[in-house]
């Protein structure tokens, strides 16, 4: 049995990819499996996979047979577009595709290219996530009094995070609000899944999400074309929460590998809905964000544009689109 001390480095991160990370070449079955026999502890404690860690914390990790690792890839030093930076944070313009972090099958992401493209920086931390998938604006602490207080700001809602998605038939004009509580479950080798749960449930946390029609196209609610650009914002940060409350309101994300309507994805990817236009990502871009700047308190407003494969999706959708 040993008992590991929490740095500066790995504060904010969860138990599960903490362990992962210390325990190379052990079965990530296994390291599920040990969280929920309650044989780690954090401060003398059980904990859940999805617990965060603090500066200070103890983890009490048992006895494990560790294979031998394969050797890692190394991680290649990447600069991304930039939208603001100064001494306490800077914002990106993430590509879709790139996860933010290593884990889960990902041997690195946004954080580990940006440190190895930034030596210099003694401190660099994400303070919010975006699925892998979803392009926009992603926001780093270079402080960690900015990583704290740009947290919680994300914890008490105090920050506006506004999402352009495209989702498949025509979004009712007066469906504005969506206040469903969602249930985030792990299965057996800790592939997250989320679903919408009666208010209920024990563990059910509550969800809220606006939605703000911007254009239909397609003549017709059920031809192939037929689909919605929305403007979201969410008012609580749940786990993949957008795509599972437009999904479930039988109003998927265009190109959602986990919630969509799969055919009607490969149909795009395969240039069958439109002649000649191949579409093969998650329309799904984190276009605006709002904060108080962790140090000035002052408003920054930060704002993407489309990337240009979605901008010229929409383009081409308000053409002739009566099919």
């Amino acid at each position: 049995m040993r008992h590991v001390g929490v740095d500066e480095a790995s504060a904010g991160q969860r138990l599960d990819n903490f362990l992962l990370r210390l325990l190379k070449g052990v079965p990530k079955t296994h390291v599920y499996r040990l969280i929920r026999g309650g044989e780690v502890r954090v401060n003398k404690g059980r904990a859940a996979a999805d617990t965060r860690l603090a500066a200070g914390d103890v983890v009490r990790v048992p006895p494990v047979r560790v294979a031998a690792a394969a050797p890692a890839p190394a991680v290649p030093a990447r600069e991304f577009a930039l939208l603001y930076e100064d001494e306490h944070l800077l914002a990106i313009d993430k590509p879709a595709g790139v996860a933010v972090h290593g884990g889960s099958g990902v041997s690195f992401g946004v954080i580990e290219q940006l440190r190895r493209a930034r030596p210099g920086e003694r401190f660099l931390e994400l303070v919010h996530r975006l699925d892998k998938e979803t392009s926009g604006i992603l926001l780093l602490a270079k402080k960690r009094s900015a990583l704290v207080r740009l947290q919680d700001q994300f914890r008490a809602r105090d920050t506006d995070k506004v999402y352009a998605a495209l989702v498949r038939g025509h979004w009712p004009a007066r469906q504005r609000v969506i206040d469903l509580p969602l249930l985030r479950t792990l299965d057996a080798a800790g592939e997250r899944h989320v679903r919408v749960v009666d208010a209920a449930h024990e563990q059910a946390r509550r969800a809220i999400t606006l939605v703000r029609p911007l254009e239909r196209f397609g003549a017709r609610a059920d031809a192939p074309v037929a689909c919605s650009l929305l403007d979201v914002t969410i008012k609580t940060g749940r786990t993949h929460q957008i795509r599972v409350h437009l999904a479930h309101g039988g109003h998927p994300i265009l190109g959602d590998p986990k919630y969509g309507d799969f055919a009607w994805n490969r149909a795009w990817a395969r240039g069958e809905v439109l002649a000649g236009v191949r579409f093969a990502r998650m329309f799904l871009h984190a276009r605006r964000l709002r904060f108080a700047h962790p140090a000035t308190g002052q408003a920054v407003d930060l704002e993407s544009p489309l990337p240009a494969e979605c901008a010229a999706l929409i383009d081409t959708l308000r053409g002739p689109t009566s099919a």
